[in-house]
């Protein structure tokens, strides 16, 4: 195992080389180059089937690149130094058995806050610098049972803090891969950035309020943040375990439905999931349909998409209302909640120090590293985490003037209600799902996140109604920041959001890989 942050930038690249070349003196191959852009899963269970190359050789390719381009966007922070090893084994198994598994020989990044057994999971603080799980949590192992390799851990912002930005004690800044003045957003920017750039085919983020939507808006990739209660969130160290997803962060929307086909379902060691029983179809890969915009309803939120957005990220909005009129969708624009203000007020809750000393007492077991102060203790580099921590300390119960006590997005009346009063109004219109721009502003410049951090549409509804919400590709503006569509559907209608943006992604191609010279 190496850790990227433990050691000068040409020491870690030497590292990774030595591993690269090690493997290469095991397994010599006859394998054509790889071209790893834009890479998808289905594309290379084709290029195996076919004998282009294997599990190892796309290994090898990945941690290449990384070696060459991760100094430029800092958003691996551990390479998981068992990688070709595990290929080895699947490579065996392939061609002894001639099948594939769902997603047998798939490299995968995964953020650093997700148990990895034999890895670190830092959560981008000192103080976790040492924990390393000795198993997988219950979606990492079911990726791994389906065949994925996890390849490296990604950068994040430290304790999942911050939309803002991207920046953790472990390993700094990540920037944007597409212009790197700018920010990823938070916290799962660290993934955004590798996949964007192309370091592995698929990745994982968590989504307490942005995480996941946000930074794939920034980084024009699919981020799915399913209905609370479909994806487990055991293992995981949480920031408001109420609100936490974790999803898929993927170039293409068929890549992300499969990584969503092997996370979903119950997991006994999160309760919540208990509510996905009788909600999930078979296969959500049936529901991938160029088609799928036919004859659909969709709305303009106009509570969100008329809030002040940018000039380019309007007009690249507008031309998304046409493109899916273009493609058969029916625009019902505008689409207006009744109480919207007042439903939204008081939904969040200050629960960190609770949950996050629930995950040290289950899964951490540190005499030293038991409560909040303990975490504070420790330290942190990053002023703006060192901030959050005393704020969360201080704080409990929820923000705002109600005294509603906190629950889950089934027992709150406040998140409830506040569900009800969005369904209500898509049920009278008959829509298939709302629209709005995942951020009605371009990304921050990393010197001056604070000051430019607006428009974050993903902050405000799904993740406490806990219903889904999806970002899609929906162009570039002139300085070459992408920006995100995103379709919030109700509450287990997965199936119909990914009809939705597959159709939109499949008819208006937006997406473009990022270029690190």
């Amino acid at each position: 195992m190496l850790k990227l942050t433990a050691l000068p930038t040409k020491f870690i690249l030497l590292s990774i080389f030595v591993a690269y070349l090690q493997g290469c003196q095991q397994h010599r191959t006859s394998a054509k180059e790889i071209d790893l852009t834009e890479l998808t899963i289905a594309q290379i269970h084709q290029d195996y089937k076919n004998g282009e190359y294997n599990s190892q050789d796309l290994v090898k390719t990945y941690l290449k690149r990384i070696a060459q381009h991760n100094d430029k966007i800092n958003a691996i922070s551990v390479v998981n130094n068992d990688a070709l090893m595990i290929a080895a084994a699947l490579d065996k198994e392939f061609i002894q058995t001639g099948k594939l598994r769902p997603l047998h020989g798939i490299p995968i990044l995964v953020k650093d806050n997700i148990n990895t057994a034999n890895l670190p999971t830092t959560a981008g603080s000192l103080a976790l610098v040492d924990y390393i799980p000795n198993q997988n949590a219950f979606i990492i192992q079911k990726l791994v049972d389906a065949g994925a390799i996890v390849l490296a851990k990604t950068n994040m912002a430290e304790w999942a803090f911050s939309p803002k930005h991207t920046e953790s004690s472990t390993s700094g800044i990540t920037r944007n891969a597409y212009n790197q003045d700018y920010v990823p957003a938070g916290s799962s920017g660290g993934t955004a950035a590798a996949i964007a750039a192309n370091f592995a085919t698929v990745g994982l983020g968590t989504d307490t309020g942005n995480s996941i939507r946000g930074p794939s808006s920034h980084a024009a990739l699919v981020g799915l943040r399913t209905t609370i209660g479909l994806v487990s969130r055991s293992a995981i160290v949480p920031l408001f375990l109420r609100n936490d997803v974790v999803g898929p962060m993927a170039r293409t929307t068929e890549d992300a439905v499969r990584i969503l086909d092997v996370i979903a379902g119950y997991d006994e060691h999160d309760p919540i999931t208990a509510h996905s029983d009788g909600k999930m179809p078979a296969s959500y890969l049936s529901y991938l349909n160029e088609d799928g915009l036919s004859g659909a309803r969709i709305g303009v939120l106009n509570q969100l998409s008329d809030d002040g957005l940018d000039p380019e990220i309007l007009a690249l909005f507008q031309q998304s209302l046409r493109d899916l009129q273009r493609l058969g969708a029916t625009i019902v624009d505008p689409v207006e909640i009744p109480n919207f203000d007042s439903l939204k007020a008081n939904q969040w809750c200050a629960e960190f120090q609770q949950d996050v000393e629930q995950f040290l007492a289950t899964y951490v077991k540190s005499d030293t590293l038991e409560r909040l102060e303990d975490i504070i203790a420790v330290g942190s580099t990053s002023e703006f985490a060192k901030a959050r921590l005393k704020a969360n300390l201080a704080a409990s119960g929820r923000y705002g003037e109600s005294n509603v006590e906190c629950g889950s997005a089934y027992s709150d009346p406040l998140r409830i209600a506040f569900r009800q009063g969005i369904e209500k109004v898509m049920n009278d219109l008959n829509l298939d799902a709302l629209i709005y721009p995942s951020w009605n502003n371009k990304a921050a410049l990393i010197s001056r996140f604070e000051e430019d951090y607006m428009g974050d549409n993903s902050q405000v509804i799904s993740p406490h109604t806990g219903q889904p919400a999806f970002t899609v590709p929906m162009g570039f503006t002139s300085e070459n920041l992408p920006t995100g569509l995103q379709f919030l559907g109700r509450m287990y209608n997965e199936p119909k959001l990914i009809q939705l943006i597959y159709a939109y992604e499949q008819g208006t191609k937006h997406r473009k890989p990022a270029e690190l010279n």
